[in-house]
């Protein structure tokens, strides 16, 4: 390493000329370097300085003490001072020495440029003789003291931040305004820049520029420009080129405009100090600039306030709460930087009372978590009054805060939180406003400081219960730690969850589908909840819930039963079980009469009369399929096992399916459409299952029961839309045409069945000719000649007249039939005289005055079966 020197000022004639000129240079010092230095190292004496100055006088101007980088990359490290007369007695000289720094090199030692300030190796004169050699380093200056700097330090405070900032900004962007510092003194100027150097990142202050002294500022190019105060005025309102730092003038009144958020006064703009720039401020007023060279090997991202803050926080230096975070953090991230003194001394200053009133979230947050990862290597006399500030912030923030472990804290401190905070714990655990994630908390908090809140535990647990049925998403890994923490609240959770099952199991098992509520106590084995806490419908909704995939197989019945099993209780000592368990099984829908039948046979009647689940089962009988005998017969078992407990109109319409059932059994005894319509009256309005199961029975006896004739009349008789109705659906049926087809005495029968009575009008008068025209004459037409002769033969025996109507009746054309539709002979006696009852001579078979006069369909009537719900 070599300094090559250069000597400039005004001279005597000589080989180079006279004036100023280079007076000495040490040799191989490039043109190029000594064009630019020239513009470099002038001077101007100040404006109101003394044309003809004393020595003492002399001793009084300002030094121009300049680092500048030169476009090849080198730099000049430059001092000049004005000298008064030269050599001809002309005023305003002055001698400039200087040393030139290769490109990338440093001052031997890496000692930053500041530290030459007024260093011994300065010449006050050109050196006589020979070109003065390379110096090999130049002496560090005895004027920037430690104490002289942190005494100035204290003096600048009001500006530190905001000189600091508009630093860090020129290190991170070329492109940033350069930095003015109005001073009175050149001196000052270099005691800012070596405030500077300390602060800033190694390499960021070796490549600092600056010159403490100019009275042409716009010409300067160093980074940092120290002019005096009547040489800024200028530069007002150049905030784009320049930051302009007035410290000439005194600081801020304390009535005057307040100091900014972090604590220090804002830039020139108005715009708040860099949080780097305030630790740095701060470790400066403190006087601690040590901490900087620490800080510098610390990890970190350069101009990141956390190392900074740390160190500062370790050696008690106040700081605001965004720098406590910001160290907090850092300190979670590299918690092997700091030695155990290091860390006790972070500690305890975040742990010390602060003035503000309310400690932002962020900071109690960040302390939350370095204690999670540092408080098991603290001291406990240390780690207390830190897990108490934690402990007191969980109380009182609206956020949220993870609580130290109770071995943080000492006994004593324990006895005086729970006395300080336990009215507050309460008040804040039993308010109902605000969800229930901050009472979960602070009930945690109080265990943690034995604050008795077990009358606390049930109304919390009812809310608790409340929100989690309406959003089961509200459980959370925070919910889950509590439960955990605190059996009691867990055992009350499940109380209420169970309360809830058994008014609406539904709710609670989309709970258990999707959360994971535990229903067994950690506290309490599982067979000691299940002697104290049966908790039967949280048991069965938790078996329907997290049970097999697809719960039964389809098994109904075998699903009711593991529910059931699930509960752990009996049904016959606990009947409501049997409700809930329907209600989980079949939901909405209706058990099948099969499914029904089989829960009767199986648990009894006397079960579901406290159950009140009978009339699950009735609806299963109304709501079944028309034709399932299972419908009718579960009738007949619910009219027997619930005689009380039946509505009229339920009795009568299980009454019309029971007399479905003694239909199809053979047991129903003569007068099957007046029994039919009577029970209908009562049962009216008549689910049009019920009306199509039970039609469809004496329908199908009516084509296939013997001794018909008399019953038959009685529906013609009827004009009963819906039995009409059901008789023409069943005479269309396959069956039905094969055994016309097949038994020559069967379609003779439906013959004479549906050519009687052809006055008759209504719901019969639609039916008869539709019969005739769209099944009797396809059949006939389908068969053999000797078939048809034995159709004859058959109705030859029932009397003549029946077998001519029939042979006019199937001769082509539409005469015949016209005749036989308004013929006059009895179809069925073969007499002319006396005509049967219900011909035209009954008044009672008469054209139908009003076609839609008869029973009705039924539409409509069966509303209150269609929810399958318990009425």
């Amino acid at each position: 390493m070599s300094l090559g020197q250069l000597h400039y000022t005004s001279a005597p004639p000589g080989p180079d000329g006279s004036g100023f000129r280079f007076t000495a240079l040490t040799p191989g010092l490039p043109q190029s370097v000594l064009r630019e230095a020239e513009q470099l190292i002038g001077y101007e004496p100040p404006r109101n300085a003394p044309s003809r100055p004393s020595a003492t006088e002399l001793e009084a101007f300002p030094r121009a003490f300049s680092y500048s980088e030169l476009s090849d990359g080198s730099r000049l490290l430059a001092r000049t001072v004005y000298t008064g007369a030269d050599y001809s007695g002309r005023w305003g000289n002055f001698h400039a020495h200087a040393v030139h720094l290769a490109p990338g090199e440093q001052l031997p030692d890496g000692a930053l440029p500041v530290s030459a300030w007024e260093s011994p190796g300065w010449a006050a004169a050109t050196p006589q003789g020979e070109a003065p050699p390379a110096l090999a380093a130049l002496p560090p200056s005895t004027l920037l003291d430690p104490a002289g700097l942190i005494a100035f330090a204290a003096s600048r405070a009001p500006w530190l931040a905001a000189v600091f900032t508009d630093l860090q900004r020129q290190a991170e962007d070329e492109t940033a305004p350069q930095v003015v510092l109005v001073e009175r003194d050149s001196a000052d100027v270099a005691r800012w820049v070596a405030l500077a150097s300390a602060a800033l990142p190694r390499e960021a202050a070796h490549r600092l520029t600056f010159t403490t002294y100019t009275r042409r500022p716009h010409l300067a190019g160093q980074r940092i420009i120290g002019v005096l105060p009547d040489d800024a005025h200028g530069l007002a309102g150049s905030g784009r080129r320049y930051r302009v730092h007035d410290c000439s003038a005194p600081p801020p009144a304390p009535d005057g405009p307040a100091p900014g958020l972090h604590g220090s006064a804002p830039g020139p703009d108005g715009s708040e100090p860099a949080p780097w720039a305030v630790a740095a401020a701060r470790i400066w007023s403190a006087g601690a600039f040590e901490l900087f060279q620490h800080a510098h090997r610390l990890p970190g991202e350069p101009f990141t306030a956390g190392p900074a803050s740390a160190l500062a926080l370790c050696a008690g230096i106040d700081l605001p709460s965004s720098h406590r975070t910001a160290a907090a953090l850092w300190a979670c991230e590299h918690p092997a930087e700091l030695d155990g003194q290091e860390l006790d001394g972070l500690v305890q200053t975040l742990a010390a009372p602060r003035q503000e009133a309310a400690v932002p979230a962020a900071e109690t947050a960040a302390l939350a978590e370095l204690f999670a990862r540092v408080g098991g290597n603290l001291r406990p006399e240390t780690a207390a009054p830190l897990a108490a500030r934690l402990l007191t912030a969980a109380v009182r923030s609206d956020e949220p805060v993870r609580p130290p472990e109770r071995e943080a804290l000492t006994d004593e401190v324990a006895r005086q939180l729970a006395a300080e905070l336990g009215p507050e714990l309460r008040a804040r655990i039993a308010d109902p406003a605000g969800g229930f994630a901050r009472p979960l908390r602070l009930l945690r908090v109080a265990g943690l400081l034995a604050v008795d809140c077990s009358d606390l535990v049930t109304p919390l647990a009812h809310r608790l219960a409340a929100a989690l049925l309406a959003d089961p998403s509200a459980y959370g890994g925070e919910l889950h730690e509590t439960l955990a923490d605190r059996p009691d609240l867990h055992t009350a959770l499940l109380r209420k969850l169970d309360a809830a099952a058994l008014a609406g199991p539904a709710s609670v098992t989309v709970l258990l589908e999707r959360a994971p509520v535990e229903l067994e106590s950690r506290e309490l084995g599982s067979r000691e909840l299940g002697s104290r806490e049966p908790l039967p419908y949280l048991r069965m909704c938790g078996w329907k819930a997290r049970g097999p995939a697809g719960g039964g197989g389809g098994d109904r019945n075998g699903e009711l039963r593991a529910v059931l099993e699930a509960a752990r209780v009996s049904v016959f000592a606990h009947p409501p079980l049997l409700r809930v368990a329907f209600r989980l099984v079949w939901g909405s829908d209706t058990p099948t009469p099969e499914e029904a039948r089989y829960v009767l046979a199986e648990t009894g009647a006397d079960v579901h009369r406290p159950a009140e689940t009978w009339p699950f089962l009735v609806t299963a009988a109304l709501n079944g399929r028309p034709g399932d005998p299972h419908a009718d017969e579960l009738a007949h078992e619910l009219l027997a096992a619930f005689p009380t407990q039946l509505r009229p109109d339920d009795r009568a319409a299980l009454l019309l399916l029971e007399f479905a059932r003694d239909l199809r059994a053979g047991g129903a005894g003569p007068g099957w459409v007046d029994r039919y319509l009577g029970l209908r009256r009562a049962a009216e309005p008549v689910n049009p299952t019920v009306l199509e199961h039970v039609c469809g029975r004496i329908a199908w006896r009516l084509l296939n029961g013997p001794g018909a004739g008399r019953e038959l009349d009685d529906l013609i008789r009827s004009r009963d839309t819906d039995l009409c109705a059901a008789y023409e659906r069943a005479a269309r049926e396959d069956a039905v045409h094969s055994q016309l087809l097949c038994e020559p005495s069967y379609f003779a029968d439906r013959f004479v069945d549906w050519n009687a009575h052809p006055q008759a009008g209504g719901a019969w008068g639609k039916v008869r000719g539709s019969l005739l025209d769209g099944v009797l004459r396809p059949a006939a037409r389908a068969l053999a000649s000797e078939d048809l002769a034995a159709v004859e033969a058959a109705l030859a025996k029932r009397g003549a007249r029946h077998a001519e109507d029939f042979r006019a009746w199937n001769r082509p054309g539409a005469l015949s039939r016209l005749g036989l539709r308004f013929g006059g002979r009895d179809s069925r006696a073969g007499r002319t005289a006396p005509r049967r009852r219900g011909s035209d001579s009954d008044p009672g078979y008469g054209p139908d005055p009003d076609p839609g006069s008869g029973s009705g369909s039924g539409s409509g009537s069966g509303d209150r079966y269609r929810d399958g719900g318990v009425r």
